[in-house]
């Protein structure tokens, strides 16, 4: 009973965490797309340290299984907050807009024309092993996705939404196609065993 009185005071304590708060305020932050890194990683530390199931060992597996939960929960917020475009899709639901390409497919022809490009591009380095070429793609890629995450940020500063969204779904293309120069790259840097 002891225990179980313990965790109960922990729960109503002022320091426990509320998840009924979207993500930024959980870590005490401003609802915006760009965030104090250094600050996240700061109370995401402080705040795993609080909910860590260690810390709850010695209670009731109902507890122990809620200290669970709550960890699970401080790290979906961390890697929604972490990562540049998770981020932005959160906002985005948190405004009610969808940015998934599975609803929203329509893409300006000129960006799917583009894409092509560059796939083809990829495509091309990859058949001749120019690992050179993939890691100049590489770059490129680079530089354009930062010129997306700026129209994102542009986007929510204005609370245009809709141009945000816009942008979110480019740079969703734009890092498939990342992963398909990493993978390029990893096949041309470890060749397939011969057996």
């Amino acid at each position: 009973m002891r225990l179980r009185g313990k965790f109960q005071r922990l729960i109503r304590d002022p320091m426990a965490p509320d998840f009924s708060q979207d993500y930024f305020a959980l870590f005490g932050l401003p609802r915006a797309y760009r965030v104090d890194a250094a600050r996240l990683d700061a109370a995401y530390h402080a705040m795993q340290n609080q909910v860590h199931p260690d810390r709850h060992a010695h209670l009731p597996e109902t507890e122990r299984r809620l200290s669970m939960q709550w960890a699970a929960q401080v790290n979906e917020a961390y890697r929604a907050l972490k990562q540049p475009l998770a981020r932005a899709r959160y906002l985005l639901g948190l405004a009610g807009v969808d940015a998934s390409g599975e609803n929203n497919t329509a893409m300006p022809p000129a960006f799917l024309m583009e894409q092509m490009e560059w796939r083809e591009a990829v495509a091309e380095a990859r058949a001749a092993g120019n690992h050179g070429e993939l890691e100049t793609l590489m770059q490129r890629l680079a530089g354009h996705a930062k010129g997306i995450h700026g129209e994102i940020e542009r986007g929510f500063d204005a609370h245009d939404y809709t141009t945000a969204a816009d942008a979110v779904r480019r740079l969703m293309f734009m890092e498939k196609l990342e992963h398909e120069i990493e993978d390029a790259l990893d096949a041309l840097e470890s060749p397939a065993d011969e057996s």
